[in-house]
């Protein structure tokens, strides 16, 4: 099966996860007041999604400003979740879990198959999403997108905090929108 790229300036899939200490995380349910971040990792298993989040935390503050909502999202379940949250010291980050395949794929979502314990003698899930970054308007639709097929040359988040004040500062529209034929 082929994974589908979202399409900038469309509406993307819904995406309704419980969250780490109660409630669930209900996309546009209460619309942020610039842009939904959803960060979509590995898991538990994975070292570099535990320092690459650990960023995003240590950052959480400078996207606040900027009306930035932050959301980690895994096919973990809610104890694994819980363990992610503790190593990075989550406050400024939702956690939330229990991502299913099928909405992974509907996000265009790479999806793996375990290969046993990784480096850190943690067990893969049978199946997981590989990691993904998106912006997410508050109407819903999408405004950056990055997907990746490893764990590795992630986006990183300083550069998208530059990105982002200028997006606010020149009104700059999403990018990457033309389906005409070419």
């Amino acid at each position: 099966m082929t994974v589908c790229p979202l399409m900038p300036r469309q509406a993307v899939p819904a995406l309704d996860l419980p969250l780490l200490g109660g409630g669930r995380f209900v996309l546009g349910a209460v619309p942020p007041s610039r842009f939904d971040l959803l960060v979509f990792y590995r898991g538990l298993h994975c070292p570099l999604c535990a320092r690459y989040l650990g960023e995003l935390e240590r950052l959480s503050p400078e996207f606040a400003r900027r009306g930035v909502r932050l959301t980690a999202v895994s096919a973990d379940g809610s104890e694994r979740a819980q363990a992610m949250a503790d190593k990075i010291g989550a406050s400024g980050v939702q956690v939330s879990h229990g991502l299913d395949m099928p909405t992974a794929r509907a996000w265009g979502l790479y999806i793996s198959a375990s290969r046993g314990k990784t480096s850190l003698g943690i067990e893969e899930p049978p199946l997981f999403a590989e990691p993904a970054v998106y912006l997410i308007r508050p109407d819903g639709t999408l405004y950056y997108g990055a997907v990746q097929t490893m764990p590795f040359a992630r986006p990183a988040f300083a550069d998208l905090l530059t990105a982002i004040d200028f997006a606010i500062d020149k009104n700059y529209p999403a990018r990457g929108e033309y389906t005409g034929a070419v």
